[in-house]
């Protein structure tokens, strides 16, 4: 009779070998993590956030440089933006870029409730704001919770006004109800993905009428007569706005032992600030330029402007070759972007004890085990899969262990189960070796995920060692 070995590896809990300085560093770097998540909610204020970071640490506008016709030179730190939500920022190496970059890579969109371009209305003396889900979420965790409403409207002028109502103390805050348990008995033989419908996810916003008793829709005028008075808008600047309700509330500290974080959006914010910090604080002048990509709309396709789909990478790579000096060609931006390495800064799921049945446990992230490496994702047989190859899990392998990185390595799921994808095979279409390496949660794409500091430390020291490197 076969019996099964044990793993080869050790796979030691983190907090058994974490140094008592080291474990004041993870706290530190926590702290900074939840005040960046709570600020930036949408990815609009992730790009708003990392801009102010980048610009306070002396990186400098490429479409600036550009249009004043400056030159590059080793050691230069510059960032470039892209609709206000997408973000590429880099320091120039020793090397010439045509022999490839450091990247690391990750999203700042998260799953949560667009506001539709003719949303507002009034029904049962009620008035009501009608969404369009953005992403891949179980609508049921979305109704009877504090809702908080972020985003932007553009009059035709090009004005922007910003919109974030709910995270104050003294803010109200916005919610979609749902069915007493009473009068739910049809609803809850339902499926749990047919019990609340897509077209039900309308969040109440008023309920008192305008003191116009000769109007029509008289709540629904109340709340245009508010928004009127606090943002100058009218119902027709809707159709130019970008407006998402999100949970409402800052991320916490979770556990008796504060060593949990949980909070929204953290799929993938919690790899864009590892990111972000680990080239913010990159010593002296790198031998290869390091650069960080943070990307939207990878929630739902990548497609778009300021998805992975677009051209945004390669253009931004392009105008820094030719700030370098010398001719600019397509075949030196494709010598850099194929003799580049990526990790594709993305989140996996953690084993779950409640739900273990989903998972093959020696190939599953355990929490507080460290940032989690993953040569593939895809679903099924690998289908939408990168796959890294052999040779550069390998070097990743080297680059942790000389760097004292906790890492383990998973895969999403059981093999049949289901599965997801990143954006890594967007990256390897050009040839660079990209593998998926980010932060393992619980509770992914809920509307309050979890993450273990440890882990969300750990991925912060393994972006810090890839750059470095």
């Amino acid at each position: 009779m076969k019996t099964k070995t044990a793993l080869t590896y050790d796979r030691p809990n983190g907090y058994e070998k974490l140094p008592p300085a080291e474990a004041k560093k993870l706290e530190s770097y926590c702290a900074d993590y939840l005040g960046f998540l709570g600020a930036a909610k949408t990815e609009r204020e992730a790009h708003d956030q990392a801009v102010a970071l980048l610009r306070g640490a002396g990186f400098r506008d490429l479409d600036e440089l550009v249009a004043a016709g400056a030159k590059l030179s080793p050691g230069d730190k510059v960032y470039r933006g892209c609709g206000g939500k997408a973000l590429l920022a880099a320091i120039l190496g020793r090397r010439p870029l045509e022999q490839g970059l450091r990247i690391v890579g990750a999203h700042t969109d998260s799953p949560r409730l667009d506001v539709k371009q003719n949303p507002l209305y009034e029904s049962g003396e009620l008035a009501l704001l009608d969404t369009h889900y953005y992403g891949g979420i179980k609508k049921y965790q979305w109704v009877a919770v504090p809702l908080a409403l972020h985003g932007v409207f553009v009059k035709p002028d090009g004005r922007k006004i910003a919109v974030r109502v709910g995270e104050e103390p003294g803010d109200p805050v916005f919610c979609i109800t749902d069915l007493l348990p009473h009068l739910g008995r049809e609803q809850m033989r339902k499926t749990m993905s047919e019990a609340i419908e897509g077209e039900n996810l309308d969040v109440l916003v008023g309920s008192v009428p305008s003191r116009d008793k000769k109007a029509k829709e008289r709540i629904k005028l109340r709340v245009l007569e508010l928004l009127r008075q606090r943002y100058g808008i009218t119902e027709e600047d809707f159709l130019s706005a970008e407006l998402e309700f999100v949970p409402a509330g800052a991320p916490r500290e979770a556990g008796f032992d504060r060593s949990l974080v949980i909070g929204y959006g953290q799929d993938d914010r919690v790899c864009a600030y590892a990111a972000l910090r680990a080239l913010l604080e990159l010593p002296g002048t790198p031998e290869r330029a390091s650069c960080v990509l943070l990307c939207d709309k990878e929630e739902i396709g990548s497609h778009g402007a300021t998805g992975m789909e677009s051209n945004f990478l390669e253009n931004s790579v392009g105008e820094m070759l030719a700030l370098c000096g010398g001719a600019y060609s397509e075949l030196s931006l494709k010598r850099a972007l194929s003799a580049s390495g990526m990790l594709s800064a993305d989140v996996n799921a953690a084993f779950d004890p409640l739900f273990a049945g989903v998972s093959e446990k020696k190939n599953a992230a355990l929490l507080n085990h460290g940032v989690c490496m993953s040569k593939y994702t895809g679903v099924g047989g690998k289908s939408g899969a990168s796959d890294a190859g052999a040779e550069f899990v390998a070097e990743i392998r080297r680059i942790f262990s000389e760097h004292g990185v906790a890492w383990q390595a998973a895969e999403l799921g059981k093999v049949d189960q289901g599965g997801g994808g990143t954006i890594a095979l967007l990256l390897a279409r050009y040839g660079m070796n990209v593998v998926d390496c980010g932060t393992p949660l619980l509770s992914m794409h809920a509307p309050w995920e979890v993450a273990g500091k440890f882990d969300v430390y750990m991925t912060y020291k393994g972006y810090s060692a890839f750059l470095r490197d």
